[in-house]
């Protein structure tokens, strides 16, 4: 498929390499023109990740300049699982053929059946090459060591990428069950959690190095085999975070017990002045699931109430919704969490800050190499994400602990993120198309890979590149709104369903729109 633009308008015709019998459009009620725009967009995007994908090893770079030269030399678990989900959007959506497709996931599944990783585990290390897949020890042109590590979420990226194409592409079932049966995700799980664990439910570390690295580490091994290893001294213990999807696969499996599900926090306790570090007093209460009580605390923001992210961005709620069908599987959590989540983006650029956009993720920095961006009033940090280049603390204090330092803050050079936009889609499609459309058209981050990775809504100053994973979440979350969730079902079978719908639908967030 390839696409012009003729006179302001996107056209888009079939190429020579789509297949005919290929399911294109939407499959939902879409107002002219929607599909169309959107399908534009994928067939760009998808450029962009050709571009930077090694055609030998299969394995994508982790980012590539704007005019699609020079790709890094390094490239992550989770980036090589966007790759192998982008694929598998790219065929259903038309833009590559069956063939073409078959053979690209193919490439990438040899290689990683041959790449070191740490085999007690299965698990996969954070860096290697796209070139020849080798880990990576120096990191490219700088030549600073680098201490492999194995990490729970991105490790979780990849093997949800295996379940896709293992039922996605039938001729690959058997390399990619394989290489997906092979990673135990117990080995991340800390069965008695940490300082933030709730009566004994576990905890995820962040993950592991095989030899002590420099600073914090703990020795241990939550495995069954294998030499002990040295686990990261954080845990994830937050429930609205990306990583709860390694939480997800490790319950799916039998690596990681269903308690677990509900021991990562909504907010931290309101326990008087302890946690009085968090960006605001949260409300709430307490429920009890499996055994385990869950303080379903609850921030407020512009009318509404939500369960917080760490930093406040859209990739730490959302990412996971890509794969994992939350908003439908939990009525009183997630389907009122996420359009929150959304709908306080949007509130954030285009009311509070007044930047005229909005979708506020970690991205490349239009001003150096990469940031987290969010919208702090929705993260439970004090210094966590800003939404702009100046870093403007919000901070309207903590009632009895703490003083109001910046309640009413003037914000500057707001930086958007495209990919936050497209996470929004199933929730607020007419706001995310507008949105797209101006940061298109007048800011002018598009180019030839599709939307740069991130645009400075004032200066105008842009990221002038391509990022593998937020590529690759563009892609996953156009091909699921084109195509009825396709990748969702893909992702989930029937023994995933029974280990995790019923957790999920269990969950009562204290979350409410208005």
């Amino acid at each position: 498929m390839c696409a012009a633009l003729v006179a302001g308008t996107l056209i888009i015709a079939p190429s020579a390499a789509a297949d005919p019998g290929t399911s294109t459009g939407s499959t939902k009620d879409d107002p002219p023109g929607d599909s169309t725009v959107l399908t534009g967009y994928a067939v760009d995007t998808w450029a962009s990740l050709d571009a930077m994908t090694d055609k030998k090893t299969g394995l994508p770079a982790d980012k590539i300049q704007g005019d699609l030269s020079e790709p890094s030399d390094n490239t992550s678990p989770t980036n090589i699982g966007g790759y192998l989900w982008s694929v598998i959007s790219a065929r259903d959506l038309g833009i590559i053929s069956k063939q073409d497709a078959f053979k690209r996931m193919k490439s990438t599944l040899k290689t990683l059946e041959k790449i070191e990783r740490h085999e007690p585990s299965g698990m996969f290390y954070n860096w290697y090459s796209p070139r020849d897949g080798h880990k990576l020890t120096t990191w490219p042109g700088s030549g600073d060591p680098v201490d492999p590590f194995l990490s729970s979420v991105d490790n979780g990226w990849l093997a949800a990428s295996f379940r896709i194409v293992a039922e996605a592409e039938p001729r690959l079932a058997r390399s990619a069950d394989a290489l997906y049966a092979s990673m135990d995700f117990g080995y991340f799980h800390n069965l008695e959690g940490g300082a933030n664990a709730v009566n004994g439910a576990g905890l995820n570390r962040g993950g592991f190095w095989v030899t002590p690295p420099p600073g914090c580490s703990v020795p241990g091994n939550y495995g069954d085999d294998g030499s002990e290893v040295y686990y990261t001294c954080h845990h994830y213990d937050t429930s609205v975070s990306e990583a709860r999807i390694a939480t997800y696969l490790g319950i799916a499996n039998g690596q990681i017990p269903a308690e677990a599900y509900y021991g990562t926090l909504r907010t931290m306790p309101d326990q008087g002045c302890d946690f009085d570090w968090q960006e605001q007093k949260p409300t709430g209460e307490t429920r009890e699931y499996l055994g385990v009580p869950v303080y379903e605390g609850v921030y407020e923001y512009r009318g509404m109430k939500l369960v917080p992210a760490w930093g406040g961005s859209m990739f730490e709620a959302l990412m996971p919704d890509l794969l994992v069908p939350e908003a439908d599987w939990g009525p009183q959590s997630w389907a009122v969490n996420h359009p929150a989540s959304v709908r306080a983006q949007i509130e954030h650029g285009l009311d509070e800050a007044g930047y005229g956009y909005w979708g506020f993720s970690p991205a490349s920095d239009p001003f150096g190499e990469y940031a987290e961006y969010g919208v702090e009033g929705v993260g439970m940090s004090t210094d966590g994400y800003a939404s702009d280049r100046e870093r403007t603390n919000v901070d309207a204090g903590y009632e009895g602990c703490r003083e109001a330092s910046n309640p009413n803050p003037d914000f500057g050079d707001g930086v958007v993120t495209p990919h936050a936009s497209f996470l929004a889609l199933p929730y607020d499609k007419p706001a995310v198309l507008s949105n797209l459309a101006g940061i298109k058209n007048d800011l002018a981050a598009y180019g030839p890979g599709g939307f740069y990775d991130a645009v400075a809504t004032q200066s105008g100053t842009i990221a002038d590149r391509y990022l593998s994973l937020d590529q690759s979440i563009t892609m996953a979350a156009i091909a699921n709104e084109l195509l009825d969730d396709r990748l969702k079902d893909y992702f989930v079978d029937d023994a995933f369903e029974v280990a995790v719908r019923p957790l999920v639908e269990a969950q009562i967030f204290g979350s409410r729109l208005e």
